[in-house]
């Protein structure tokens, strides 16, 4: 065998040194890289790997902020905050969700489900964060799990604000209710500051002023152990209450409006004409606010909402009633502006009145005899408001109604207000589809028909009619501070005033004197010395006709509103009773009182 060549040795040994070379430049870059990396780590991102190298050792938990206070007018507390500890649960500490599940269920008092189903409503928020699972702890419990709390690095207890209504139901649906922001609202811009177990208002002032109510988080950097332990504070900025509100709420005045009303359907305001101040504003049935501090079941809360009593229901500003004879004063105003009558002008009430071929009833069967325009609202006579109603036609109507503020919204510092219907023939063609039909006029001359109006609204018109023709806007919050400073950006006058001659109102305001002080259908309201001047109302559900169809009795609404003193007027009265019957039986007994107990209190 002969030798291989010196030539075929050399090339083997120069391609080996190539691929040499070329690994060396491979790991001499690698190297390279590293060190570049761990300059880059050490130099670059210092700050980054710190923070979350502390991050390792130390927790952040959110301080909560009092609500502001709210108050009524003289400074008593509706609503306030008291001392709560809420325990939590932070998943990321835990070493076992469904064991820490167990044992923590078992420390609370909480069945599993409960717990489980609790955890799984903020699946979604990171793991971090934590979740509270049980309110209100007493302090036996609280003892009980900061002796424990080396066993249960998961378990976080925390001291935090919680509301307080002092006067349990008393103006439930002024303050409105709280309820637990839902996960969707969690991960909203609109909350992105807040966090699971926040409360936030639903209903009444509190949802109104919200932003204002609620203050600003405080936080606190806490140190913990390799077990998620408590070991320190590192750092701690607190929490700022929020604004105080004070409302225009007189609680005396409101606690006698909802004594009056308790165990009746219905709804009862009282403001200040001149300003638009709400000093009472009740509707009943009611509920207890504070039952919605702790957090409800899904079956506690339907059980809420599906209640055929609807205590939730605000009645003074989202029912929607026919007004009934306290329209009557509008249709007065109406006909008087147009011309079609003075206060001499007489009809005669025979018990009823026939209109295009067909019978229309007075209240008084007997009929009234013979009236002027005075007598029509001392008596609130029926047929003379017929005939009146024939001779303006629902267009007329329908414009003067909507000048007094009906058909729409007050303008009340409050979600949720529903503005009414002042029906009209383009109306009815537009949601039915239909003609107007001129018997449908006759019957919202006396407040009857489509003609819906609130509680709130009547008062405001009331207040309209009081101040000949001033409007003003109801208003709830007189200030957002504590102290004597009015709300600055509250607009207390309401429209333009409204172009009608003053001889009109002082024309309708002479019936309404004389239908509570010589023996009128409001003679229930009189206060001797006080010169109550007032309207009552009562709106059939159903026909008498339709009631003996369906062999039921005929329900009726019952209504009063009013106003005093006559002159330089101070207090309007409003009354609704649902199922209440005659208005001057029902409602204007219940005026009486709060008429009375306003010059008591302030003359």
């Amino acid at each position: 065998m002969s030798r291989p060549d010196a030539e075929q040795i050399y090339e083997d040994l120069s391609v080996l040194r190539r691929r040499s070379r070329a690994a060396f430049l491979v790991v001499k870059v690698a190297f390279v890289g590293v060190l570049l990396l761990y300059w880059k780590i050490q130099v670059l991102d210092h700050a980054k790997y710190w923070s979350l190298a502390e991050a390792n050792r130390t927790r952040e938990v959110a301080l909560s902020a009092p609500r502001g206070l709210i108050l009524d007018r003289s400074g008593v507390k509706l609503a306030d905050n008291t001392a709560s500890f809420t325990a939590s649960i932070v998943r990321e500490a835990a070493p076992d969700l469904e064991v820490s599940i167990g044992r923590v269920g078992l420390l609370l008092g909480l069945a599993e489900d409960t717990l489980r189903a609790r955890i799984a409503r903020f699946a979604s928020l990171p793991r971090f964060k934590p979740i509270p699972v049980k309110d209100n702890l007493t302090m036996e419990e609280v003892s009980r799990i900061e002796a424990r709390r080396d066993e249960f690095p998961e378990l976080l207890i925390t001291a935090e604000p919680k509301r307080l209504y002092p006067h349990g139901s008393l103006a439930a649906h002024v303050l409105g209710y709280l309820q637990e922001l839902t996960p969707d609202e969690l991960r909203s811009e609109r909350f992105k500051e807040r966090q699971a177990g926040d409360l936030v208002g639903r209903s009444g002032i509190e949802r109104e002023y919200e932003s204002r109510l609620v203050g600003t988080k405080g936080r606190s950097r806490e140190i913990v152990d390799s077990l998620g332990r408590v070991r320190g504070e590192a750092e701690r900025v607190d929490a700022k209450q929020g604004t105080n509100i004070t409302l225009s709420l007189d609680i005396e005045t409101q606690k006698a409006a909802e004594a009056l009303l308790s165990g009746k359907e219905g709804a009862i305001v009282v403001l200040d004409p001149r300003s638009g101040e709400v000093l009472a504003l009740a509707s009943y049935p009611t509920f207890d606010p504070n039952k919605f501090i702790n957090r409800f079941t899904v079956e506690e809360w339907m059980s809420v909402v599906r209640s055929v009593d609807y205590p939730l229901e605000n009645r003074a500003i989202r029912g929607q009633y026919s007004p009934g004879s306290i329209f009557k004063p509008a249709m007065a105003i109406g006909a008087l502006e147009s011309g079609l009558i003075d206060e001499d002008s007489r009809t005669t009430c025979r018990g009823k009145i026939e209109i295009y071929g067909h019978p229309f009833n007075c209240w008084l069967e007997s009929g009234h005899g013979s009236l002027d325009l005075f007598d029509a609202l001392r008596y609130s006579c029926n047929v003379y408001f017929y005939a009146l109603g024939r001779q303006m036609g629902i267009e007329e109507i329908a414009r003067t109604a909507e000048a007094l503020g009906l058909g729409r919204k007050t303008g009340i510092d409050l979600p949720g207000e529903k503005e009414g219907l002042v029906p009209h023939p383009d109306w009815k063609r537009k949601t039915h589809d239909a003609a107007w039909y001129a018997g449908e006029t006759i019957s919202v001359a006396i407040g009857q028909g489509p003609l819906l109006v609130t509680p709130l609204q009547v008062a405001a018109y009331t207040a309209l009619i009081a101040n000949r023709g001033e409007p003003v806007t109801p208003r709830l919050a007189l200030s957002l501070t504590v102290g004597p400073a009015r709300l600055e950006e509250t607009v207390l006058k309401g429209r333009d005033r409204v172009a009608v001659k003053p001889s009109s109102f002082e024309k309708v305001i002479e019936g309404m004197f004389r239908s509570v002080n010589a023996e009128g259908t409001g003679r229930a309201a009189r206060v001797a010395g006080f010169d109550v001047c007032g309207k009552t109302g009562s709106t059939q559900l159903i026909s008498a006709e339709r009631a003996e169809k369906l062999k039921t009795t005929v329900k009726t609404h019952s209504w009063f509103t009013g106003f005093a003193p006559r002159r330089a007027p101070r207090v309007v009265v409003t009354v609704l009773v649902e199922y209440g019957g005659m208005g001057g039986a029902a409602a204007a007994p219940l005026a009486r009182p709060l008429f009375d107990l306003y010059r008591s209190r302030r003359d």
